[in-house]
């Protein structure tokens, strides 16, 4: 059995009844760098564990028989890679063209916010209603090449308006709902592997960190409508300040019409007591 890599430096795995040679599981581990970072944690610590069950194997014949299901484990995990490498390419390939609308507050703020965004992990942003940061901050986050290795995950008080806000975005995306934008509600999921920005309500952020307790599969993170402070959303607000330290690629954008800014980023301040800024 031999490992090998296409010439695009995709991991494949070539199995023979001739031989059986305990591949080389460190050219798997040099293509994770191809992959999604929301992918990273999970695909290395499969080769990590795949790596040393094959390493405890000797010659005997039971030993062998687990080497082929050990192998057949690691195919997977190579296939898992290829896809990730794949998905991320594609949405390198496929980012959509971004533009704002003219005369709201944060279109005219766009470059500012973006340089906030760049530079600190927490960002607070309170604009009143009509001023555009609903649908027009995911679009900064995407200019700013977030949304690739994981998704834009916003969330939305309410179902209705988690389908509404997404639909606008599509729109001004020139996207199809479902595609570079989806949603998810509660009995519909309308985001597919393209999706760059996925509206939810916050109950769906809620139920989902039970699962993914570092919510890997996003890279930014928008709660809007901060200042109703239901129970979702000051569990949520807490949580996400717990899990900074180990997400240090994670973003998280608070936004609202009526928030105390000074407040949140108090809230979220850095170990020094450093709050983070707010707009």
């Amino acid at each position: 059995m031999s490992l090998t890599t296409s010439p695009s430096a995709k991991a494949t795995i070539n199995s023979s009844n001739q031989t059986r040679e305990i591949p080389n599981i460190q050219v798997l581990f040099d293509t994770l760098t191809q992959v999604k970072k929301s992918d990273l944690p999970r695909l290395k610590q499969q080769l990590i564990h795949h790596k040393r069950a094959i390493s405890q194997l000797d010659s005997s014949e039971k030993s062998q028989a687990k080497l082929e299901q050990r192998l057949k484990q690691l195919a997977k995990t190579a296939e898992a890679i290829n896809i990730s490498i794949t998905e991320k390419q594609q949405k390198l390939n496929n980012l959509p063209k971004i533009t704002y609308p003219e005369g709201l507050p944060i279109s005219d703020n766009a470059s500012h916010i973006a340089k906030a965004i760049q530079e600190n992990q927490v960002v607070i942003i309170a604009g009143e209603t009509g001023s555009g940061k609903t649908t027009q901050i995911p679009k900064i986050c995407l200019e700013l090449g977030r949304g690739i290795d994981g998704l834009i995950g916003h969330t939305q008080p309410r179902r209705i308006a988690a389908r509404t806000v997404a639909n606008r975005i599509a729109e001004e995306l020139n996207s199809k709902l479902g595609e570079k934008v989806g949603y998810k509600v509660r009995f519909n999921d309308q985001v597919s592997q393209h999706s760059y920005i996925k509206l939810m309500t916050d109950g769906i952020l809620l139920a989902e960190m039970q699962k993914d307790r570092l919510l890997r599969q996003y890279d930014t993170i928008i709660i809007d409508e901060a200042h109703e402070r239901s129970l979702n959303i000051d569990f949520i607000l807490g949580y996400l300040r717990q899990i900074l330290v180990k997400r240090p690629d994670l973003k998280v954008i608070v936004t609202s019409a009526t928030i105390d800014p000074q407040r949140f980023a108090n809230h979220f301040a850095d170990i020094n007591g450093k709050p983070n800024p707010n707009y």
